[in-house]
């Protein structure tokens, strides 16, 4: 069972910036040479696609539907779970 719901635009904002973390350790560490200006598009780039597909999936979960929902008349909806 999962603790938390999952979250996607999280996990892509995640990525592009670990991406962007990559990018600036290969230039420290001498692996490449990277200009200042490319991490702006990178980073730009990545947290607009994990807003696109946050909306994305909070347009699915809602269509979906809460799956245990409890009932208003229900004796059992106030106690905690």
């Amino acid at each position: 069972m999962l603790r938390h719901e999952f979250q996607p635009g999280r996990l892509v904002a995640g990525v592009f910036l670990m991406l962007a973390g990559v990018i600036y350790a290969g230039d420290a560490g001498g692996l490449w040479e990277t200009p200042w200006f490319v991490l702006v598009p990178v980073v730009t780039g990545g947290l607009c696609l994990a807003g696109a597909v946050g909306v994305v999936a909070r347009t699915a979960h809602r269509r979906r539907g809460a799956p245990c929902a409890a009932k208003p008349d229900d004796p059992r909806a106030d106690l905690p779970r």
